[in-house]
């Protein structure tokens, strides 16, 4: 029985009503909440299905063979495929699908176009040029750039001839907190002198990336959110140092993720992105979208996982029968199928959130699928890698590699806990 006094149960009621539509979403919010691609949304969507059967899935085997070859002498070389896919993709008019103003597609039809690019998460993104970290770079770069930095920067990472690199998260700082960062920028006359080191520069390996787009501490006295600025880099500055590329589970990225050190780097003061201070408002602009991409990649990889861990199934019969009779593995694939359904409904109205209303008002939900998502992703591929046997952790198979980029996940662009975090404090926020 409740122990709510029945004179306050009315009052109980409405405050509970009012938890519920406060913070950051209202009634009207959700009145005509639709989760399917617009018409343009599916027809790209179907193109893009159909790219992945004809060329992007027999592509792999020869990714493999040829990122393989380049290990010993150019590891971060982008095998030859690729840029053969990347021809056939624009003459099907699938480039630059993650920016809207460009592509015309909302946030939640390219939702769906990053779930199918997640099924092959190492060809598919390049192929079509929205690849991170090159697509927030570009995001950002289109959002906030100058006439000259859009000249100069975006244009070729648009047209695909060019990569870039994102350096923020650094080694002797706890970059979770990214009011900790370090790295300083400072003006002399019309040039920023940049100090630091960082790691993690994703991008930094490939031998394309020309530019970075780095965090520093800009304004040191000035309020904690307005310390930090972001600022364009070309690698081949005097001072700019790439020290190693740094491995994931042993795996190494074709582009690479660079520890670089800046001593005394000298960049124009236009190469400023935004104002002074403003680096921590563009890093929002930047993730949102973002984090709707990554995770979609996720379902994706999960839903490659399950199809693999349905097949293998199947096709094994050990102790005299398939082991898709076998109740535990039923177990896990209907717990994959639940956890997948699940997750791409939260991620869909996220994306829809963004494009109804907006990043900031839909920060709850940005800040859950960066969780959830990356554990479906582990949770669905780590049972699959079970059904493979010793096959499921080898390089035969892609479930090993892909468990570990969604394992990485949980750390990169914040680690899980900070954004159970954001949770709970919006949802506490309601009580107070």
């Amino acid at each position: 029985m409740s122990n709510i006094d029945p004179v306050h149960a009315a009052e109980y009621a409405a405050a509970a009503k009012k938890r519920y539509f406060t913070v950051n979403r209202g009634p009207e919010i959700f009145e005509s909440m639709d989760l399917a691609p617009s018409p343009k949304g599916r027809e790209v969507l179907e193109a893009m299905i159909d790219f992945m059967d004809e060329f992007v899935y027999p592509a792999e085997p020869v990714y493999a063979q040829q990122l393989a070859a380049n290990a010993r002498d150019r590891p971060h070389d982008l095998p030859q495929i690729v840029e053969d896919l990347k021809v056939e993709a624009r003459k099907r008019g699938l480039w630059n699908l993650f920016l809207p103003d460009v592509s015309g597609l909302s946030n939640l039809d390219y939702a769906y176009v990053a779930e199918v690019t997640g099924r092959s998460p190492y060809l598919a993104p390049d192929a079509i040029n929205s690849n991170a970290p090159s697509s927030g770079n570009m995001e950002i770069l289109h959002l906030f750039g100058t006439e000259e930095q859009k000249w100069q920067w975006l244009e070729p990472l648009l047209d695909g001839t060019m990569r870039s690199g994102f350096a923020m998260t650094e080694p002797a700082v706890a970059s979770s907190d990214a009011r900790q960062i370090a790295t300083s920028i400072v003006r002399d006359g019309d040039e920023y002198v940049i100090n630091g080191r960082k790691w993690w520069t994703s991008g930094a390996g490939d031998p394309r990336c020309k530019i970075l787009v780095l965090m520093g501490r800009i304004a040191p006295d000035a309020a904690p959110h307005q310390q930090q600025s972001f600022i364009l880099v070309p690698v081949d500055t005097p001072g700019v140092t790439v020290h190693r590329s740094l491995p994931l589970f042993g795996y190494y990225d074709q582009q690479g993720h660079g520890e670089i050190s800046f001593e005394d780097v000298r960049v124009p003061v236009s190469n400023l992105i935004g104002e002074e201070g403003s680096g921590f408002a563009l890093a929002q602009a930047r993730l949102g979208p973002g984090r709707i991409h990554h995770a979609m990649r996720c379902v994706g990889m999960a839903e490659r996982g399950l199809d693999m861990m349905v097949r293998r199934s199947m096709e094994r019969e050990p102790f005299g029968k398939p082991l898709s009779e076998q109740g535990v593995v039923r177990d896990w694939i209907a717990e994959a199928r639940m956890d997948i359904e699940m997750t791409r409904l939260l991620v869909t109205k996220a994306a829809w959130m963004i494009d109804r209303v907006g990043a900031r008002r839909a920060a709850t939900e940005i800040a859950a699928i960066k969780v959830v998502a990356p554990r479906t992703a582990r949770r669905v591929l780590d049972r699959a890698i079970q059904a493979h046997g010793g096959l499921g952790v080898t390089e035969d198979v892609p479930l090993a590699r892909m468990w570990a980029s969604a394992r990485i996940l949980g750390i990169a662009d914040g680690p899980d806990e900070v954004h159970l975090r954001s949770v709970a404090r919006v949802e506490l926020k309601k009580y107070r």
